[in-house]
């Protein structure tokens, strides 16, 4: 029996959202809805010009959120990341530890390095648009990689991010390699197009030989296939996935089990901030497969809590929000 549920290894970065118009984009030349890498100058300077409704930070990262969201559901997480001895390193660890997701982040003696940052800008069609300081995460490396911890849990996730940074891309190989030596389910996500515009060599060089589950949304599997449409899309990713779930907006989504596609209703809401949807689908789904449910419940309670999420700002639920995810859960798909 595995300790964990989930183990998952992603950058460690923390979001600052803020509601702007698309004007304030266009003024200071951001590209719409895409995640763009920056230096700390430029994320600062972002951050003192534009002008809109700031609203709290979190411990961010798309693994992160996506185990957050396995521990809200219950599940049992391990994450391992990067963070400086900062006072924003000290603020994400601690962020993690109340969300109940083990790490090892009570080593920050050891890291001299700035925490990395994420402007996420949200407008009024409620897109978001990230503006990435990395910091220290770029630096994460093999050796924060705990190896025990991974071989004792169900699955691996790694988020597609990695691969911008040659030094995480080299231990995101490292990890898939001990999970697959440790009988660890192994699933990834495509995380962004820019990521696949940029670093699609890196990708293919993660999904070789293939993984046990591929999660992205339909944009970034369009780019990755170099088509036109979802459906011939899916087709190609099975050559590096033998599971592969599409998020599809508020169209839901579509679901290869390996041997048959699943159409996933989604969950009919007014949407103010996609930031993290993507994010929960993945937790709330892995939650599911984790605790031997169907597919189609595990579809369900992804949507349902994917859906929750975009009504509110920021990147997972809080208070009332987790209690009303967990009473569907329990009123529907708890076993």
């Amino acid at each position: 029996m595995k300790h964990y549920d989930l183990y998952a290894l992603g950058n460690a970065l923390v979001d600052i959202e803020i509601e702007v118009n698309e004007q304030e984009l266009s003024r200071l030349g951001v590209e719409k809805g895409v995640m763009t890498l920056v230096d700390e100058e430029r994320h600062d300077y972002l951050l003192t010009h534009l002008q809109g409704s700031i609203h709290q930070r979190a411990s961010g990262g798309s693994a992160a959120n996506s185990v957050i969201a396995l521990a809200q559901l219950g599940g049992k997480a391990f994450h391992s990341c990067k963070v400086g001895k900062d006072e924003a390193g000290v603020f994400y660890a601690s962020d993690l530890n109340s969300a109940g997701v083990d790490n090892g982040l009570h080593e920050l003696e050891d890291n001299h390095g700035t925490t990395g940052k994420c402007l996420v800008m949200v407008t009024p069609d409620a897109d978001r648009t990230m503006n990435t300081f990395l910091g220290i995460s770029s630096e994460l490396k093999e050796q924060d990689i705990h190896f025990d911890a991974l071989a004792d849990s169900k699955y691996l996730y790694l988020e597609g991010y990695l691969v911008s940074s040659p030094e995480a891309h080299q231990a995101a190989l490292s990890a898939k390699k001990h999970a697959q030596e440790n009988g660890v389910k192994v699933a990834t996500t495509l995380s962004d197009p820019n990521m696949v515009r940029f670093f699609k060599p890196q990708i293919e060089k993660l999904l070789e030989d293939g993984v046990d589950l591929l999660f992205c949304n339909a944009d970034e599997a369009l780019e990755f296939t170099d088509q036109s449409d979802v459906n011939e899309a899916l087709e190609i990713l099975k050559q590096s996935a033998k599971q592969v779930a599409i998020t599809l907006g508020k169209k839901g989504a579509v679901f290869f089990d390996g041997d048959k596609t699943h159409i996933i209703e989604a969950h009919p809401v007014k949407a103010v901030d996609t930031n993290g949807a993507g994010d929960m689908f993945a937790g709330a789904f892995l939650y599911g497969l984790t605790q031997g449910y169907s597919y189609a419940d595990c579809g369900q309670l992804a949507s349902f809590a994917a859906g929750h999420l975009v009504t509110q700002f920021g990147p997972r639920l809080y208070g009332k929000a987790i209690d009303e995810l967990k009473a569907f859960h329990q009123q529907n798909l708890a076993k």
